[in-house]
């Protein structure tokens, strides 16, 4: 199993006396993490889409680029990049480049996002909010796979034998689709035969089983491969030398943080009673000592039916850089190896 980080580049980072670094700061120790992550033995990173103030993740391909020159293995994905809001032309010229810029290293998971502030930002109507997804990854794994590109659609200029340049190194660039907890996402990955992306924020992990199930199915009815579904889960998570100290560590920032998302969504304040929930056994969050935290993404691989990558989203919480550089190296030379054993 390939283990990984995700990140949103998040702009709310603290330093040892709790002020809030600035984001040039933040940009930048963050590209460190990415290039430690690469030397501590993780397989890939993945870098989010938002437009808020929060984030400093509008534009990863561009952080990826800067990580890219400075690592060496890393596989450098966006998680996702919002493609409902994009043009697949650029998106594909952007991690084409990456691929060239890092050696056949990058890699693409395409999604809709979890918040919604790209649409009325790019002048999108909300009301076609699943046929701008459908149309736009219809149109990318089409100059994916054709260097000249015939196409038309609703909501693009139609592309008439037209060239799309630079080509990547990698044939095909891999192109996951990232997904929350629609069945007809799942669906739709298995019927192209894309790689899986499950995005588990909270909940219990083991419920996603017939929605992943759904996803191998459709794929093998449409002929693919059954090793060609891959499925790969992105969930919140912390690693610290004892659970008492991840759990120190990591709940103060994730209930600030995701009590501030819940008064947007309608959702209760966190409580440590929920968290506690959260961290046991069947729960969504895998924070704990090193042991703890293997054993759980085995126990996630197996409810799921076997995983490909599992990857922590790691940043979250408000921890500082030295925190996550800790976690960086557990997760690296401790958890992955316990978990591939």
């Amino acid at each position: 199993m390939e283990i990984g980080i995700h990140t949103f580049a998040s702009a709310n980072f603290k330093d040892k006396n709790g002020n809030q670094i600035p984001n040039d700061q933040a940009i930048n120790e963050l590209i460190d993490r990415i290039v430690f992550a690469d030397k501590v033995g993780i397989d890939e990173v993945g870098i989010g889409e938002h437009h808020r103030k929060e984030f400093l993740d509008s534009a990863a391909h561009i952080t990826l680029a800067a990580a890219a020159a400075r690592t060496k293995n890393i596989r450098l994905a966006s998680s996702v990049t919002v493609l409902s809001a994009a043009d697949p032309v650029r998106v594909f010229q952007n991690f084409a480049t990456l691929d060239l810029v890092s050696n056949g290293r990058a890699e693409i998971i395409a999604g809709r996002g979890s918040f919604t502030e790209a649409y009325p930002l790019f002048g999108l109507n909300m009301e076609d909010y699943n046929g701008l997804f459908a149309e736009k990854l219809d149109l990318l794994l089409k100059i994916r796979d054709n260097e000249v590109v015939n196409w038309s659609g609703k909501f693009r200029p139609d592309l008439v034998e037209q060239a799309i340049y630079p080509r990547p190194i990698q044939d095909p660039l891999p192109i996951w689709v990232g997904v929350g907890g629609t069945p007809e996402s799942f669906v739709r990955a298995g019927v192209l035969g894309l790689p899986l992306m499950v995005a588990i924020i909270g909940g219990e992990t083991h419920r996603f089983a017939p929605l992943v199930e759904l996803y191998r199915n459709a794929g093998e009815k449409a002929g693919h491969a059954p090793e060609k579904l891959k499925v790969g889960v992105h969930s919140l998570g912390y690693v610290a030398e004892t659970r008492e100290q991840a759990i120190k560590d990591f709940f103060p920032g994730y209930a600030e943080s995701f009590t501030r998302i819940g008064r947007e969504r309608g959702w209760p304040p966190v409580t440590m009673s929920h968290f506690e929930s959260q961290i046991g056994p069947t729960g969504a969050l895998v924070v704990g000592d090193v042991e703890e935290v293997a054993e759980k993404v085995i126990r996630h691989s197996e409810a799921l039916g076997g995983l490909s990558r599992f990857s922590f989203q790691l940043d979250v919480a408000g921890l500082t850089h030295e925190q996550l550089m800790n976690a960086t190296e557990l997760i690296g030379k401790k958890v992955s190896p316990l978990v591939n054993k």
